[in-house]
C-alpha cells in the first residue's frame, strides 16, 4: 500500500481534529457514568449519632424527723414552703428517739420497740419489741426505751441502742429479713448515738456518761470499747466535756472508716474504731457539741452553747477536715441533730433539727444553706429531736 500523499494526511488529520472533542466528550461521560454508579455504593455511610441518655433529675430529698415529745415521726420536705404541705407524720411509738432509713423503709427508735415504717404509703408495719424491753413510758432525755439508731449500708441490721431503765444499756441487732432481734452486746452509759461501718463490719455506740464509745463487732457481737476523753474524766456523771454523737468518714484513704467525735466546740477527736488511736483537728466553734455529720469532708456540728468549758452561743460549726477552715452560724436556741439536705439543683444544706434534749430547743427545723449561711426555719410541732436525710429512689 501507497503511503499517503501530504494532501491525504492533512486530510486525516483534520478529520482526527474533529472526532477528538466527541471522543474526549464520550470519555468524559462515561467516566460520569461510572462515577454515578461507584460513589453511592463505595463512599461511607454517616455514622449513626445515638440518642442522648435520657437524664435523670435529682431524686427529691426529704427529712425523716423524730418528734420526741410524742409517738410520731414527721416526713419533712424542706423544698414546700408551707408547714401543712412541707411535713406529714406517722405514729410509730411513745417518745422516738434515733430514726434511719434504707430504701422507702424507715425506721424509729421508740420507748415501746422498734418501729417500721413504710415511707412511701406513710404507714407503720411493724413495732417490735426490744429485747430488753421497759414497762415505762416517759419523754425527755433519761427516758428508757430505744435511744441512738443506725442502719448497715445493705440494709440488712438495724441497730438500736436501749436501755430497760435498770443502768444497764445494750446495743440490739435487728435482722430486716427476718423481721426480729437476733442478738444484743452490752454498751457504755446513756448511748446517744448509733454509728455502722462503711462495710457494716461493725456497729458503734457513743456513750455519752461514760466517756467511751463501744465498738460491736457485727458478726459475733462481741465489745471493743475505747476511752475518748480528751479533756479528762473528772466530774464523772456531772462532767460537761463528755460525747454525745459522731459521724463515720468514709472518704477512701488512711482514714476511711475512722469515727469523727466533736467536743465542747474546741476539738474533734478522730477514733480508729479497730485500734483505739486518736487524733485530734482542732476547732473555735466554742459551743457544748451535739449532734455532727458529714456533708463530704465537711463536719458539721450542732453546738448548744455555754456549757463546762465552751463559753460561746448556740450556733452549728462548718468544718473543713482538709484545710482546717472553720464557719459558725448562729442558732436563736440550742438545737440537737443535723442532716445534710441538698434541693433539686444539688444546692446543699444543714437541716438542724431544734427538739434538744435539754428542753432548751424550739418546735422545728432550722435549715443552713452551706454556700451562702442563708438561715431559713421550718415549724414543725413535737419538739423533733433527730433527723436524717432520705430520697424515694
Amino acid at each position: 500500500m501507497k503511503p499517503p500523499t501530504h494532501a491525504k494526511r492533512a486530510q486525516l488529520s483534520r478529520r482526527a481534529a474533529l472526532a477528538l472533542p466527541v471522543l474526549i466528550a464520550m470519555g468524559l461521560a462515561g467516566c460520569a457514568a461510572k462515577q454515578s454508579q461507584v460513589t453511592p455504593q463505595t463512599a461511607p455511610k454517616p455514622a449513626p449519632v445515638p440518642a442522648p441518655e435520657p437524664v435523670e433529675p435529682p431524686a427529691a430529698a426529704l427529712l425523716l424527723v423524730s418528734l420526741a415529745r410524742g409517738d410520731e415521726i414527721a416526713i419533712v420536705d424542706p423544698a414546700q414552703n408551707a408547714t401543712e404541705q412541707a411535713a406529714r407524720t406517722i405514729t410509730v411509738g411513745a417518745a422516738p428517739w434515733g430514726v434511719g432509713v434504707h430504701g422507702t423503709t424507715g425506721y424509729a427508735a421508740t420507748a415501746e420497740g422498734l418501729a417500721v415504717v413504710d415511707l412511701v404509703q406513710g404507714v407503720r408495719t411493724d413495732l417490735v419489741p426490744y429485747l430488753h424491753p421497759t414497762s415505762e413510758r416517759a419523754t425527755g432525755e433519761y427516758r428508757p426505751g430505744g435511744l441512738g439508731l443506725a442502719v448497715s449500708p445493705d440494709g440488712s441490721r438495724v441497730y438500736v441502742a436501749v436501755t430497760s431503765g435498770d443502768g444497764a444499756f445494750f446495743l440490739e441487732a435487728f435482722d430486716t429479713a427476718d423481721a426480729k432481734f437476733i442478738g444484743s452486746a452490752p454498751v457504755g452509759l446513756r448511748p446517744f448515738d448509733v454509728l455502722v461501718a462503711p462495710d457494716g463490719a461493725w456497729a458503734a455506740t457513743v456513750d455519752h456518761d461514760s466517756f467511751t464509745v463501744s465498738v460491736v463487732a457485727a458478726d459475733t457481737l462481741a465489745v471493743t470499747q475505747h476511752e475518748v476523753a480528751p479533756f479528762g474524766t473528772e466530774g464523772g456523771l456531772a462532767s460537761w466535756e463528755k460525747p454525745h454523737y459522731g459521724a463515720v468518714d468514709t472518704t477512701p484513704g488512711a482514714n476511711f472508716g475512722s469515727i469523727l467525735l466533736p467536743y465542747q466546740g474546741e476539738v474533734v477527736v478522730r477514733l480508729d474504731p479497730l485500734t483505739g488511736a486518736t487524733s485530734e483537728i482542732a476547732s473555735a466553734a466554742n459551743s457544748h457539741a451535739h449532734g455532727t455529720t458529714l456533708a463530704g469532708r465537711t463536719l458539721l456540728t450542732v453546738g448548744t452553747g455555754s456549757f463546762g468549758s465552751a463559753t460561746g452561743v448556740a450556733n452549728l460549726s462548718i468544718l473543713d477536715l482538709d484545710s482546717g477552715a472553720e464557719r459558725e452560724v448562729s442558732l436563736k436556741v440550742p438545737h440537737e441533730t443535723v442532716a445534710v439536705w441538698r434541693d433539686a439543683s444539688g444546692r446543699e444544706f444543714a437541716a438542724v433539727a431544734g427538739g434538744n434534749t435539754r428542753d432548751a430547743g424550739w418546735d422545728g427545723l432550722t435549715l443552713v444553706a452551706l454556700d451562702d449561711l442563708g438561715v431559713r426555719e421550718i415549724p414543725l410541732p413535737g419538739y423533733p429531736q433527730a433527723v436524717v436525710a432520705f430520697t424515694t429512689r
